[in-house]
């Protein structure tokens, strides 16, 4: 498949510098072309990280102890609480496909992005309010069983719900913008822009893993021992703090036009491919219906050339006679849908291994509240704070793969990235497995200790420390810095240009609906269970197995990894818009040659003749 190129005729006759103004269509907010020495790279990525930072510290500081909140405040019962934590986690991650078709159809980027963070902090300020006010406070209760408790009011759980799901609403317009909006600022077109590119989702997640440091450390510890109202009111002055410095950035960004709903266009590809299934397919492409190249260039947009991949879509582009928009489709808008759909089967694979991450923050959580959280004689680790190794590990890995990681490969495999990102994403599953694996393997020590000091029956603290649980944190942020990464850059670089915000929702779809199967499972799996005998998983854990659920989800795991082989095996990347990529590849194939071949001179001086050849394999 090949991008046609585009070019910019009004902007040299009108400016006389094409060579500083962006090719990749960005243009201000009037919808003026920019330049790129004006707008844009790092200097506009930083009021767009800064907000990101104070965003992921007020949704982690929510998300990674609401847990504790619904068990020990709201008293719920287990199975009851994590449900509600994963539905909730879910409805966060599914919204963005709403956010990105509003983007991309109606508001753009940024307008939807503004809407929608002031949403966010309406749901931050209501969720203060509800742990703040007397009258909307469950009353404390100190009883182990939460089933002894005062049942908490309709109103109080309606005022807490309402709050989180708004919050979950505003999400729905930030998440898939925010990132995009980052990715948008660099140039395709611009090998230097492009290099820096091909960073950007590292660093991204590097530097707004503070935030989710910060939450998971010091607001996490806060809430339990200072008080709910302080845990929950500083994320909220601080996202209306962020709000105002992305405002302030705006002078400093680029943007992409809206092109029209991305969900029509795909809806008249199948419509008029089904309208046109009898008719025969010409042998030549170049009798398909397409537009002139430049209409494309007038709407800031690209041609794609037709490809042989998914070929009968290719029907909805075969000229009948009739002009009508949902019977007559141009071959660009059949391969923008072709690449939107090429990529659900990746979609899917990324499901299980979602899933597999809530687990991090509610039944870890819950387990360690089971052991001694004991450090010195008189600090408590809150037990949601060890989502922070996860965070720390995750930065750690991140470092590691950016500057040593990925220069090692590019020598082996002479890929400006290292390695392709679906191999980047099967590292992840790979890790995922071992996770689940080695989760099993803790949970059976600790139901040993709890059987050898005659505590199954009870909920008392166990003599058994709380960092026994700290591998399978820390993995998981080792399994982010592959998975998640990989994952977020997939589905932006292979979504159409047209389509980006659509396509970094795809990745937030698959935590979404990773949440809902993680209820789906535990609910399943507590019923059936509890059915044939004692649960595997109850209110009480020294009375459960959680070990043979977490095993569970390790065979999972290896099944959809092999699931994943498969359909990563049949994948066909898109053409990239540009030659960039191929600049680099070029600089990279040279600088390897040049390096090895001072290698073979140098071996050659000293007698030893040349380098044997490399096999990767």
């Amino acid at each position: 498949m090949r991008v046609s190129e585009r070019s910019y005729p009004f902007v040299e006759e009108r400016f006389g510098v094409e060579d500083d103004y962006s090719k990749d269509g960005s243009v201000d907010l009037k919808g003026n072309p920019v330049r790129r020495s004006h707008r844009g790279r790092w200097s506009a990525c930083f009021f767009i990280v800064v907000y990101e930072v104070f965003e992921r510290t007020a949704y982690y500081g929510v998300s990674s102890n609401l847990i504790t909140y619904l068990t020990d405040k709201l008293h719920q019962g287990t199975v009851t609480a994590s449900n509600n934590v994963t539905n909730w986690t879910a409805t966060v991650w599914i919204t963005p496909i709403f956010g990105a078709y509003i983007a991309d159809a109606h508001l753009g980027r940024y307008r939807t992005f503004i809407v929608a963070s002031f949403i966010c902090l309406v749901g931050m300020s209501l969720l203060t309010l509800a742990v703040s006010m007397p009258s909307l406070k469950p009353h404390p209760c100190l009883d182990a069983n939460a089933e002894h408790c005062k049942q908490t009011s309709r109103l109080q759980l309606a005022v807490f719900f309402t709050a989180l799901y708004i919050l979950a609403l505003g999400t729905g317009g930030t998440k898939p913008n925010i990132s995009t909006i980052g990715a948008d600022q660099f140039d395709d077109f611009h090998p230097e822009e492009k290099a820096q590119k091909l960073s950007f989702f590292n660093w991204w997640m590097f530097s707004i893993f503070f935030g989710t440091l910060f939450a998971t450390t010091t607001l996490v510890y806060i809430q339990e021992n200072v008080g709910w109202s302080l845990g929950y009111g500083i994320p909220t002055v601080g996202l209306a703090i962020a709000i105002l410095i992305f405002a302030a950035g705006t002078p400093f960004y680029r943007h992409k036009l809206p092109t029209g709903s991305p969900f029509i266009r795909m809806a008249k590809v199948i419509v008029a491919t089904a309208w046109n299934w009898r008719q025969p397919l010409p042998y030549d492409p170049r009798q398909l219906h397409e537009l002139q190249l430049e209409e494309y260039t007038k709407q800031g947009t690209f041609r794609i050339d037709s490809t042989p991949s998914l070929r009968f879509l290719n029907k909805a582009a075969i000229r009948t006679g009739s002009t009508h928009p949902w019977k007559l489709c141009s071959v660009t808008q059949v391969e923008e849908t072709k690449q939107m759909l090429r990529m659900i089967p990746i979609l899917i694979c990324t499901f299980i291994p979602s899933t597999m991450l809530s687990q991090a923050q509610t039944l870890f959580i819950k387990q360690g509240r089971t052991l001694d959280r004991s450090v010195g004689s008189h600090f408590q680790i809150p037990p949601a704070s060890l989502t922070a190794f996860v965070t720390i590990s995750m930065l750690v890995s991140v470092i590691i793969y950016d500057r040593f990681f990925v220069k090692i490969m590019q020598r082996l495999t002479n890929n400006p990235r290292g390695i392709t990102m679906l191999q980047r994403l099967g590292i992840g599953m790979i890790l995922h497995i071992l996770i689940m694996t080695i989760a099993s393997l803790v949970e059976r020590h600790r139901l040993h200790v709890a059987r050898k000091n005659g505590l199954e029956k009870n909920e008392e603290q166990l003599p058994l420390t709380i960092f026994t649980l700290l591998p399978q944190f820390m993995l998981v942020g080792v399994a982010d810095a592959f998975s998640e990464v990989a994952k977020i850059e997939f589905f932006y670089d292979q979504a159409p240009e047209s389509m980006k915000s659509l396509g970094t929702s795809y990745s937030m779809t698959s935590l979404g609906i990773g949440n809902f199967l993680s209820s789906f499972l535990l609910s399943t799996v507590s019923h059936l269970t509890k059915k044939h005998g004692n649960g595997w998983i109850n209110n009480n854990l020294n009375a459960s197995h959680l070990d043979y659920y977490y095993g569970f989800l390790a065979v999972l795991s290896t099944i959809n990894f092999f699931l994943f082989l498969l359909m990563s095996k049949m994948y066909v990347y898109k053409a990239e818009v540009s030659d960039s990529i191929k600049v680099l590849t070029d600089k990279l194939k040279a600088s390897n040659l040049n390096e090895k071949s001072a290698m073979t001179r140098g071996r050659a001086d000293e007698g030893r003749g040349p380098l044997p050849p490399f096999n990767l394999f």
